[in-house]
């Protein structure tokens, strides 16, 4: 694992060679922060961090720097985060709108896709760099992608199976096991087969088919 930091993030430095935690100090141009390090499965991964204080996060808003900042850190890192560090109310720190606030919230989370992490101060985000280091590293248990249900009846588990396919819902479940009787020949039917089930589209066809099909890559 290997930890860099720009050389303007003193205190955070500071901080986490308290830590003992060995840090290279170098000019960044992307990302206050960069942690480069493995997966337990041997994957490379690089995390790249921008940290703004809430008067800071505030002034890139109006400058529209953030934006900018945060394309160029998602387009560099495999994992780009933004940590917005500071104890005050935003909302009050300055003759702001709210709704101008809660809008680049917003767009940060939905629009860019970029998780926004809060801390206190510079000993916290010190704290949350440390763990997010330690956590890329650490073995993590698989989590099930299925909702947990009491036991099904076997109609169903059927139904529940076959809904679970890509733009599949209880309408075209039922025709698909009305049609085909059973799962396994859904799962072995032919393209022009299915086609023939009422409200299934080729665009959900061919979708079902690649689910089914293609050889199956491991998530790390």
């Amino acid at each position: 694992m290997e930890i860099i930091a720009d050389y303007r993030e003193k205190r955070i430095i500071l901080e986490l060679s308290k830590k003992e935690i060995d840090v290279k100090s170098k000019s960044l141009i992307s990302a206050d922060f960069i942690i480069n390090s493995k997966t337990k499965n041997g994957k490379e991964v690089l995390v790249g961090i921008e940290r703004k204080t809430l008067t800071d996060f505030l002034n890139s808003i109006i400058d529209k720097r953030i934006i900018t900042q945060l394309i160029s850190l998602k387009e560099n890192f495999d994992i780009p985060l933004l940590v917005i560090e500071g104890e005050q109310n935003i909302y009050k720190i300055r003759n702001f709108h709210p709704n101008s606030i809660r809008g680049m919230l917003s767009a940060i989370a939905i629009d860019l896709q970029i998780p926004t992490l809060y801390t206190k101060n510079e000993k916290d985000t010190a704290s949350y760099i440390e763990t997010i280091a330690k956590r890329i590293e650490s073995k993590r248990k698989d989590i099930s992608l299925l909702k947990k249900r009491k036991p099904l009846e076997l109609t169903e588990l059927q139904e529940y199976i076959i809904e679970s396919f890509p733009g599949i819902g209880p309408t075209i479940a039922k025709n698909l096991l009305k049609k085909f009787k059973t799962v396994k020949k859904i799962v072995n039917a032919e393209e022009k087969e299915l086609l023939e089930v009422e409200k299934l589209g080729k665009k959900k066809v061919k979708e079902i088919k690649r689910v089914l099909e293609e050889d199956y890559k491991l998530r790390t």
